[in-house]
């Protein structure tokens, strides 16, 4: 904008740029403390998940192995297991970053996919561990998407916020400051002429 006419209107204009700069850097930085807050719970919860799904497969793990000692096997069971299609993605929305919201409509550890004819309470046990673990396996993948999106948007609003600070604010700083002093400079020159008519036309006046 530093080619823009020093008039009064053009000031204005820059002010009002001005004060909207101002706004939407104070909005941006707002925006930005609270996606940092957000990504700090988040990365705290990935890594507690992590231990959690560390000891939930293990436990998993280990009823199973007691299934198959005490069935002899669990294939004709495993047969039976249907495809797992019940996760469902869906979005939540903080401060405009779109964050997934895994839900998982089959996580009922109650409700087993297999005749109980060919299982048992051990096996049982461990269809659960595993249900366990599948749910918490969807919760670390929600987690970690949201805390690249949020990385990412964190990115995004400080440059902003920087661009707005160090380079459109100043800018519009020195365009007002730049029409300021020529508008003052043409009323001073304004000034000088106006006395220097009225000083002629005083002259005149006292010849006539």
């Amino acid at each position: 904008m530093a080619n823009t006419a020093p008039t009064k209107g053009n000031l204005m204009a820059a002010k009002r740029s001005r004060a909207l700069a101002e706004t939407g850097w104070e909005l941006m930085d707002q925006k930005r403390n609270i996606l940092i807050r957000e990504l700090v719970t988040l990365v705290d919860r990935a890594k507690a998940l992590q231990g959690e799904i560390d000891q939930a497969f293990q436990t998993a793990y280990e009823a199973l192995e007691i299934a198959e000692i005490r069935s002899g096997g669990v294939t004709a069971a495993v047969s039976m297991v249907p495809e797992d299609d019940g996760v469902r993605l869906l979005w939540r929305s903080v401060m405009g970053v779109e964050l997934p919201a895994v839900k998982d409509h089959n996580a009922d550890p109650d409700v087993l996919p297999y005749a109980l004819t060919v299982s048992g309470s051990a096996l049982d046990e461990a269809y659960r561990r595993f249900t366990a673990v599948k749910a918490l396996l969807a919760e670390l993948a929600e987690t970690e998407v949201a805390v690249y999106r949020l990385a990412f948007a964190i990115r995004k609003s400080q440059k902003r916020a920087n661009a707005l600070q160090n380079i459109v604010i100043p800018g519009l700083d020195g365009d007002i400051r730049r029409m300021t002093d020529a508008l003052a400079e043409k009323e001073r020159e304004e000034f000088v002429r106006q006395k220097v008519i009225k000083s002629r036309k005083e002259k005149a006046e006292k010849k006539g």
